[in-house]
């Protein structure tokens, strides 16, 4: 099954409106989240798996539209992956990470 995808452009839009049907999530690690990071999402490293995995049914809504962000895209497309074979029905994968965030929607932001 493919994951459902958006660009930067339709990520900051949506970051522009209300969010309160946004479910928000980066995967990258914490020393790249403390480099730069989009305000408003969930920080759960891959690499963190075990320790965020069991609670993870009981944060999230499965029903709601959830974005997932890491450093280039790849990262996030497993995570969007897990989610959906958690039985998520609307997931999407932002498509070129906080890296084209960075150079198309926000150039004052630290790249890395």
């Amino acid at each position: 099954m493919s994951i459902s995808q958006i660009n930067v452009q339709q990520l900051a839009a949506k970051l522009q409106g209300d969010r309160q049907n946004l479910q928000l999530i980066d995967v990258r690690e914490r020393d790249e989240v403390e480099i730069v990071a989009i305000a408003g999402f969930e920080v759960l490293p891959l690499s963190e798996y075990g320790e965020w995995a069991e609670e993870f049914a009981t944060k999230f809504d499965p029903q709601v539209e959830t974005l997932v962000l890491c450093h280039h895209g790849m990262r996030s497309a497993q995570m969007c992956q897990w989610l959906v074979n958690q039985g998520f029905t609307n997931v999407k994968n932002i498509i070129g990470g906080i890296d084209a965030y960075a150079y198309l929607v926000e150039p004052s932001m630290a790249k890395y």
